[in-house]
């Protein structure tokens, strides 16, 4: 894949912060190159995104998360070729909770496959509020949650209407946010990490708090440090789109749900802005995120569909 543009200004701006978070391409690639007719309806995607919040706080075990997840495999019904429950069950001390990941399958049944990626649950406890009495409820996760699989879902409307060229499966992620520590976080990709089985992608892209206003996304760095080329391909496309909130600049590594699929060998790329300052807080509401924000996100996931990297 096409080696960055801003391979020296990365390398200059290199660090090791580290955070936590609940095709091969022409050589001669250019603006002209791309081909995508396809549009991205941001009001459409924005309307998901607060009909999920609509449910309420969506942690697992509650009745809200139940009928979110009947909300979206029924979505998702309306446009894949196939739509599976990944089940499984998460034990803690307390309680065994019954947590699915929800699996649709678009496209060719076989050759490249593209993994698109989201968390649909929501975080237990505010755990950053600046209000102590606020810190045990849970978030409503309008950014943190909703944006991604907003994003998603109108994507898989798209791939309805204009079958893709090459395979591609949308995952959404249980569990993502449910602990207080790492351990008990990204339980969903963890499990789908280790039993893809005919889910295996090739590569794959995660989109996780996508949604807010004051949109800012920088190259994730377990991304870039693991996928270098892959990583770089994208913000590359970014900017021959004119996608502005996309910026050549390493950001923190941030734990999420990218990382257990790296460490089982598939190529991905989290796009986040992690700079949210209402973040795992009772202020995560659905007037802190913007349709153009999705648009934007939607538009470049929309060309490495159609177009490839």
């Amino acid at each position: 894949m096409k080696m960055g543009w801003f391979v020296l200004l990365l390398v200059s701006l290199y660090c090791g912060v580290s955070s936590t978070a609940c095709a091969e391409p022409s050589d001669d690639r250019g603006d002209a190159s791309i081909q995508t007719s396809v549009t991205f309806d941001a009001q459409r995607a924005f309307a998901y995104l607060k009909k999920q919040c609509e449910f309420g706080p969506r942690p697992p075990g509650s009745a809200p998360h139940k009928a979110t997840q009947n909300y979206l495999f029924t979505e998702l019904q309306k446009s894949a070729d196939l739509v599976s429950l990944q089940s499984y069950e998460f034990k803690t001390e307390a309680r065994t909770l019954q947590m699915n990941n929800i699996l649709a399958q678009f496209g060719p049944r076989r050759g490249e496959t593209l993994l698109l990626a989201a968390h649909w649950d929501t975080r237990p406890i505010a755990d950053r509020d600046a209000e102590p009495e606020n810190r045990e409820k849970p978030i409503l996760g309008a950014n943190d949650g909703a944006s991604g699989v907003a994003v998603l879902l109108e994507i898989a409307r798209i791939l309805k209407e204009h079958p893709p060229p090459r395979r591609v499966l949308i995952v959404l992620f249980d569990g993502e946010d449910y602990g207080r520590t790492v351990d008990t976080m990204f339980i969903g990709s963890r499990y789908f990490a280790q039993n893809m089985g005919k889910w295996k992608p090739d590569y794959g892209i995660l989109l996780d708090m996508v949604g807010d206003k004051d949109l800012q996304l920088p190259i994730e760095q377990y991304s870039w440090q693991a996928n270098r080329e892959f990583t770089e391909a994208i913000w590359q496309r970014a900017a021959e789109l004119g996608l502005a909130p996309f910026q050549p600049r390493l950001g923190a590594a941030i734990m999420d749900d990218h990382v257990p699929l790296i460490q089982a060998g598939i190529p991905m790329v989290n796009i986040i802005d992690f700079n949210y300052p209402h973040w795992h807080t009772l202020e995560d509401t659905v007037d802190k995120c913007s349709a153009k924000s999705l648009e934007v996100v939607g538009t470049l996931v929309i060309s490495v569909i159609y177009d490839g990297l």
